[in-house]
């Protein structure tokens, strides 16, 4: 097994619908690794395309009961792949997801909700 560091920043909260008993974020989400495949010579961390994600394992991180989803792309995709020289990965992106959250509104307009952003990895 892999073992995993997260870190996540909640950057907005964009709505709060309780007709459709949800709310949009924008967080970024950091993860880091190591990988002794990636291992190199130097002292110098390197920062590479976020296209070249593809080539590399990511971990399979979601996020539980969302709705909906994007990553940002405007100009180009916003993540971030740093590899240090052990092998470290950190793997950053900004993404923009619409989660369920059941609301008690029984006690409007005196309620109050606590709605959760949890994340997970697939398992298979």
């Amino acid at each position: 097994p892999v073992s995993v560091g997260m870190s996540m920043d909640i950057a907005s909260i964009d709505t709060i619908s309780e007709i459709n008993m949800d709310y949009t974020a924008t967080i970024f989400l950091r993860q880091r690794w190591t990988d002794e495949r990636l291992c190199f010579d130097g002292n110098k961390s390197l920062s590479l395309d976020g296209r070249l994600v593809e080539m590399l394992w990511v971990p399979d991180t979601f996020i539980v009961d969302s709705k909906k989803s994007f990553l940002h792309d405007v100009t180009v995709e916003n993540r971030l792949i740093r590899i240090y020289p052990n092998g470290t990965v950190l793997y950053a992106i900004r993404i923009t997801t619409t989660v369920s959250c059941s609301m008690d509104l029984t006690k409007y307009p005196m309620d109050k909700q606590t709605c959760t952003l949890q994340l997970e990895s697939c398992k298979t």
